[in-house]
């Protein structure tokens, strides 16, 4: 038995039907709503015993988790040390540094240099290439009538733009992605499991080396990308040092690829398990963006995050204890119908659409103009130029990062429309 089912039987042996831990049986893992539905209506505010970790699934609760409890979160090396796991030392050095897991002060002073680097109107002028690049992907696959969503598509349009966003060698990006993928799977699972330790550890040491190198060749020869920028921000006479640089390149290229690479998955998924949705989208190429922030609430590529009580605090009439864990259910919370009307029903036309995805306030994710106008290139795109999509009988795969919520493939077949030629691109930034 793996490490991962003997978790999930000690569970149900225990009785604890609430546990976030039921994560690990692949049959909840690929529909866990009803899991966090039953949270949400049973116990809103749960100690989860198993995760030493108070688990809050509503979402004006999860709101307050987002808003007001810490980010820091990240053991200090001397703290692994301390626990028999002075071997991580190097992943907490590497993540003490990175904004994700920072409050204010320093998490103010990060984002306001690395802002200037990601700013909307600087996504907006990658509009052209980006559909430049989504075409390219799909005229690869358009003569076989047949594609694999999620080699074809959604991995490597991210890969591709995080790599020219960054400044590096668009040849890199399947490292870059591989490396993205074992990282993300840290983040993402609750489970200390030793069998990854070796491969964590590689994969930051084989990272951070990478990066170093590309910040000393970005000096030595300065190219437009965000390396060079956050090289170059400056607030007050305030720069980032080099090890910020590195620590912070390396969670913005994470979470550019593996949230864009799952909201254009699952989202394909979802157009072809709501027929009448895809209808209705493919006849009215405006709702575009309305689908796309539906498709973002209704399967959220990431779909919980860890914070720490700053205080003693109550939250839905539990006693929450100064730096307890607590685990935010985004995924939870944009089903809640005291927010959402009937949650459960996938409509691209929602108006009122406010989940929380990527997250809210100073953590609100800052690559999220970017990963919305990829979503919204990707989507328009491929019911534009192909029809009578269908999805080929498959074993449908959920990655076992249980944090962000993706499929390892995706196999579609379709028809070529007869609009599949490139749109008119009037201006080229290239």
């Amino acid at each position: 038995m793996s490490p991962g089912a003997e978790s999930v039987a000690r569970v149900e042996n225990d009785d604890a039907a609430l546990s976030l831990y039921h994560l690990l049986d692949p049959a909840v893992l690929a529909n866990p709503y009803p899991l966090f539905h039953r949270l949400r209506r049973e116990d809103p505010v749960h100690w989860d015993p198993f995760l030493h970790a108070w688990v809050v699934t509503r979402y004006a609760d999860v709101l307050e988790v987002l808003h007001t409890f810490a980010a820091d979160r990240t053991p200090t090396p001397e703290q692994l040390a301390s626990m028999g796991l002075a071997q991580m030392a190097p992943l907490a050095q590497l993540m003490v540094k990175q904004m994700l897991f920072m409050d204010a002060s320093a998490h103010t002073r990060l984002r306001g240099l690395a802002s200037q680097a990601f700013t909307p109107a600087r996504i907006e002028t990658l509009r052209a290439h980006i559909q430049e690049i989504v075409e390219d992907l799909l005229d690869a696959v358009q003569g076989r009538g047949s594609m694999d969503v999620i080699t074809d598509l959604a991995e490597p349009l991210p890969a591709i733009v995080t790599a020219e966003m960054l400044g590096l060698p668009v040849e890199d990006r399947h490292r870059l992605k591989a490396w993205s993928a074992n990282f993300a799977e840290m983040l993402g699972n609750f489970q200390h499991n030793p069998d990854h330790a070796a491969r964590m550890l590689q994969t930051v040491e084989e990272m951070t080396a990478y990066f170093r190198d590309a910040v000393q060749e970005t000096k030595r020869h300065p190219r437009e990308g965000l390396i060079h920028s956050l090289l170059s921000a400056e607030i007050d006479g305030d720069r980032l040092t080099e090890e910020e640089v590195v620590a912070n390149t390396i969670i913005t290229m994470v979470g550019g690829q593996e949230t864009t690479t799952n909201l254009i998955g699952n989202g394909v998924l979802t157009l072809l398990r709501h027929p009448e949705q895809m209808k209705k989208l493919r006849g009215d190429s405006s709702l575009t963006a309305s689908a796309v922030e539906e498709m973002l609430r209704f399967e959220s590529p990431s779909q919980h995050t860890a914070r720490l009580a700053p205080t003693d605090r109550s939250l839905g009439g539990k006693q929450i204890r100064k730096r307890q864990a607590v685990i935010a259910v985004m995924a939870a919370a944009n089903r809640d119908p005291e927010r959402f009307p009937e949650p459960d029903r996938f409509d691209v036309t929602r108006a009122d659409n406010r989940h929380l995805a990527f997250g809210y306030a100073a953590h609100f994710c800052f690559g999220a103009p970017l990963a919305r106008m990829e979503g919204q290139i990707a989507f328009a795109a491929l019911l534009r130029r192909f029809e009578n999509i269908q999805l080929v009988p498959q074993d449908l795969v959920w990655r076992t990062n249980l944090g962000l919520r993706g499929l390892t493939s995706l196999k579609v077949n379709f028809e070529v429309s007869e609009s599949a030629s490139r749109p008119v691109q009037e201006n080229n930034p290239r």
